[in-house]
């Protein structure tokens, strides 16, 4: 769809959560930005009523970087409130409808970043991963989405969930977007010091060879339709001359257990600084002792995903519960790192499915518990908590609905992902929705 009548197109599909009307003529390329990343002229909220009202005075690096191509700004994307779901359905602000399907969803929380890719022609939008907050939404919207390695693009100007997981990256349906972009987004931050240390960028030098499928990736409640077309993506693979050899990764297993400690004890800390006297909301009884004002402020506009995040961090994290819990959790990182490093040695990447199951429908995402929430997330995790990069892309429909499929390559190495979905785009006719208003 061309990018026109965006009220309308926002009215069917909650893409945004502001947006502005008409690109403007010097534009180079339009793009969007999920709403957890901070622009000038825009309203941040990281889809939370704590932060409505909050306009900040800069950009973050990526946004900036993006405006200095000859980007054109056109809307911060509807995202779960501070980064906290997998479906989108944690926003104050309009949850994203899937364009394949309205009743469906969009994935989270990057939701509608992923949804401005896969519906507006010649777009590409940011999108920010911490558990797989690029990769899940670009499975369920049938688009390509990159993650890079934790620290290739600067972190400044990014309401964080988790600052050592967090990770900014692309989204869109055209696989020459992703070579296009990264370079202008990727770079070393004095804002940042997580960026300091990250060799250059460069493309074209490794290609796709070999790949390692994890047998306890295909372990978990995945569905028989994504196991399905998953087999049939590995003779595409075999079909481009790539070698894929089935290993063990037993350290998987515990990768959910060990992200939910981390990022729950970081975003807890994190959102200590939303207490209703700084930014967004400043709505409440100033005569009240602080831990009043700040417990009844917190307690009214924060979602509850959001308190039960906090809870749950900050039980993970306090004295006498540390030990067992979150260095516990540090060290089994250190684990899935080095079991990914042992692969390649040999490898060029890791392939699995990207979620376990097509983009769910909201009447059934209603009837899950948080821990089922968080059990769907646990092909996209491992990557994630050992800040590797990884590529969805577009894998064949079952019933008409996108599923993805996830590749993983070692730090630093986003060209095996460029080249991977460079071939994939050559190899494999990717659907695009019928959008209609």
């Amino acid at each position: 769809m061309k990018i026109e009548n965006l009220e309308l197109v926002n009215e069917k599909y909650s893409i945004f959560s502001s947006f502005v009307e008409g690109v403007e003529a010097d534009a180079q390329f339009t793009f969007s930005a999920k709403d957890s990343l901070v622009a000038r002229g825009f309203e941040a909220t990281a889809g939370s009523m704590i932060l409505k009202g909050y306009m900040p005075p800069f950009d973050a690096t990526s946004i900036r970087k993006m405006r200095e191509a000859g980007g054109f700004l056109l809307g911060k994307t509807n995202m779960d409130e501070f980064g906290f779901g997998t479906f989108s359905v944690n926003s104050a602000f309009g949850i994203p409808k899937n364009p394949f399907d309205i009743r469906r969803s969009c994935g989270g929380s990057s939701g509608g970043s992923a949804c401005a890719a896969a519906v507006f022609d010649d777009h590409v939008s940011l999108g920010v991963s911490t558990g797989g907050s690029i990769a899940c939404p670009a499975s369920f919207c049938g688009v390509y989405g990159l993650t890079p390695s934790y620290g290739r693009v600067s972190r400044y100007g990014l309401i964080d969930y988790g600052n050592s997981l967090d990770k900014v990256g692309l989204l869109s349906f055209r696989a020459s977007d992703l070579k296009k972009y990264l370079p202008i987004i990727s770079g070393v931050d004095d804002h940042d010091p997580t960026s300091a240390v990250q060799p250059d960028l460069k493309l074209g030098r490794k290609k796709l060879k070999s790949v390692a499928i994890p047998r306890e990736a295909l372990e978990g409640s995945i569905s028989k339709d994504v196991l399905k077309y998953f087999e049939e993506s590995i003779e595409i693979l075999k079909g481009m001359s790539v070698d894929v050899e089935y290993v063990s990764m037993p350290v998987l297993k515990y990768s959910i257990p060990a992200y939910y400690v981390i990022a729950t004890a970081e975003a807890s800390t994190n959102l200590a600084r939303y207490c209703g006297m700084r930014y967004g909301q400043q709505e409440g009884d100033l005569t009240a002792k602080f831990d009043d004002y700040f417990s009844s402020f917190r307690s009214r506009y924060l979602g509850v995903e959001a308190k039960r995040r906090i809870l749950l961090g900050t039980y993970a994290r306090m004295a006498g519960y540390a030990d067992r819990y979150y260095y516990k959790a540090i060290r089994v990182r250190g684990a899935i790192i080095t079991d990914y490093k042992k692969h390649f040695e040999r490898f060029d990447a890791v392939m699995t499915p990207t979620m376990p199951f097509v983009s769910p429908k909201f009447d059934d995402i209603s009837l899950m518990s948080a821990l089922d929430s968080y059990k769907a997330d646990f092909l996209t995790v491992p990557p994630n908590i050992a800040g590797m990069p990884h590529l969805s892309v577009p894998c064949v429909s079952s019933e008409g609905m996108p599923i993805g499929l996830l590749f993983t390559s070692a730090h630093w190495d986003e060209d095996v992902l460029i080249d991977i979905a460079e071939k994939w785009d050559s190899a494999f006719d990717v659907r695009h929705a019928d959008v209609r208003i």
